[in-house]
């Protein structure tokens, strides 16, 4: 037998090696990025105007005192009030009196965070307004984008003034504000201060950079990133059925639903009135006994391409809407779109191939559901803020062809961590690299994630130098200034 030299053979596994590292380097070829939703657009409020004119008048009034402030907000709390008692079943989403409701709020905003004994007053009356805007919505299309855009400023923007006060005032607020106390038939048990019932959803926002992308990346960005649905049983043990993209859908105690980090968490509950539930009463409890069975005895990984029809694979939001679906109740009467164009290739990127969907932050504006609570974590909301305008300002990026890469050489190991993630999915254990994630994806979310962390440390800098110098929290507006800023001296991303 005759024995190559040892070099030979040295050089043929050398050779080996880099022909397989070249191969496994080889960027996949990118697919069609589906188009966008006929008819959707991106919700754009265009009041830059106004918000710095709101800005202006709460500096000329912080140091005034609340004796002298009282008299205009009283004023401006009948003119909300009397705008929400006005309300009909036939008031349509265009109609004046919602303008003059929206405008009210904003300026009482600008004196409550110059009077913070007033800021709890404030709480309340969004919590009324919210409640209104629900109620009225029932007689909406909710398909129509007059509808959409309606009951989105009313909730989102009305929101987003509380929150800008809290900023102002976190000693004052309250974290835990309470919301409808809608009847329910179903096993009940009380978590946290808060009773929830055997179907109820919580939507919530994690902390994480992925958590503000999913939160703010649709035609209508918003505060919420994740579903969860609940089950209680009869001896009032609840548990959270939820989809997660390393492990597909799992079961978890409400303990361990709140140790998982969360910012804000929203609790929904479908009317009592509905004609599905007024047939039977327990329908959201079966409906959340049968996703709870299925979860137990089935292994259903994540749907990373956010197809809300595909029963195989469920995102966090069609944990909730495949429960209901299959119990005869449709949710998100509006669905979600993306339409932006980067945003969309950065979404596919992630392997995003559905823009037409279910985002967590549109399932408050369904009308067939109630707010019950709503909790928010004063300590973070800061960082939330701050969050938010990055993503803000990552994805203008996108829009003028920021891309989303990684290091070409990390390609290898990351399609060895894949294939080593296949074998451990296979024996149904949870890998590196999430099943259904493609290793470019893992790769890119991670390049993201890092990216949007520095930002984000960057614009916390640069908003406590300009509290320092304002003597006042940094209003959202400002903050997207300064993540503007922050891209702007990374430089071109190609």
């Amino acid at each position: 037998m005759i024995f190559a030299p040892r070099s030979r053979r040295v050089a043929t596994a050398v050779g080996i090696l880099i022909v397989a590292a070249v191969v496994l380097a080889l960027p996949t070829p990118s697919g069609r990025i589906a188009a966008a939703p006929a008819g959707a657009g991106s919700f754009r409020w265009d009041r830059d105007a106004y918000w710095s004119a709101l800005q202006s008048r709460f500096v000329e009034r912080a140091g005034s005192g609340c004796h002298s402030l009282a008299p205009d907000i009283d004023r401006l709390r009948r003119v909300v009030d009397a705008g929400l008692a006005s309300l009909t079943a036939t008031t349509p989403p265009d109609a004046p009196v919602l303008d003059t409701i929206e405008h009210a709020f904003f300026e009482l905003g600008s004196f409550v965070a110059a009077c913070p004994d007033t800021v709890q007053g404030y709480e309340a009356l969004q919590a009324r307004l919210r409640t209104a805007a629900k109620h009225r919505s029932r007689d909406w299309d909710m398909t129509t984008t007059q509808a959409r855009s309606r009951i989105y400023r009313l909730l989102y923007g009305s929101r987003a003034a509380l929150e800008e006060v809290m900023l102002h005032h976190p000693d004052h607020a309250a974290d835990l504000l309470a919301g409808t106390a809608e009847p329910s038939a179903t096993p009940s048990t009380v978590v946290e201060g808060i009773r929830i019932h055997s179907g109820d959803m919580l939507v919530s926002r994690g902390g994480y950079p992925t958590s503000a992308l999913i939160a703010r990346g649709s035609d209508f960005p918003g505060n919420f990133s994740h579903v969860a649905l609940v089950h209680v049983d009869s001896s009032g043990a609840a548990s959270t059925i939820e989809a997660h993209i390393e492990r597909g859908v799992a079961i978890s105690t409400a303990t361990e639903y709140l140790q998982d980090k969360k910012r804000r968490i929203l609790v929904l509950r479908p009317r009592a009135d509905l004609p599905a539930l007024a047939a039977d009463p327990m329908l959201p409890h079966r409906a959340a006994s049968r996703m709870l069975a299925r979860a137990r005895t089935e292994r259903i990984p994540y749907d990373f391409t956010m197809d809300y029809e595909d029963p195989g694979r469920l995102f966090c939001s069609e944990v909730a809407s495949a429960a209901y679906r299959d119990e005869g109740i449709t949710l998100w009467t509006g669905l979600s779109t993306i339409s932006a164009p980067g945003l969309r290739r950065w979404l596919a990127s992630f392997g995003v191939r559905h823009f037409e969907t279910q985002e967590p932050s549109d399932l408050e504006y369904d009308p067939q559901l109630v707010v019950v609570a709503e909790w928010r974590d004063a300590e973070t909301l800061a960082a939330d803020h701050i969050d938010n305008a990055v993503i803000d300002a990552m994805l203008e990026g996108a829009e003028r062809g920021d891309a989303l890469g990684y290091r070409w050489y990390r390609l290898p190991p990351a399609r060895l961590a894949k294939a080593y993630s296949w074998v451990r999915n296979r024996a149904g254990s949870v890998g590196p690299v999430p099943e259904g994630m493609a290793a470019t994806a893992a790769l890119r979310n991670e390049a993201f994630s890092a990216r949007q962390r520095a930002l984000a440390a960057d614009v916390t800098a640069r908003a406590a130098a300009w509290q320092s110098e304002h003597d006042y929290p940094p209003p959202y507006w400002t903050l997207l200034e300064l993540a503007r800023e922050a891209v702007a001296a990374e430089g071109p991303r190609s």
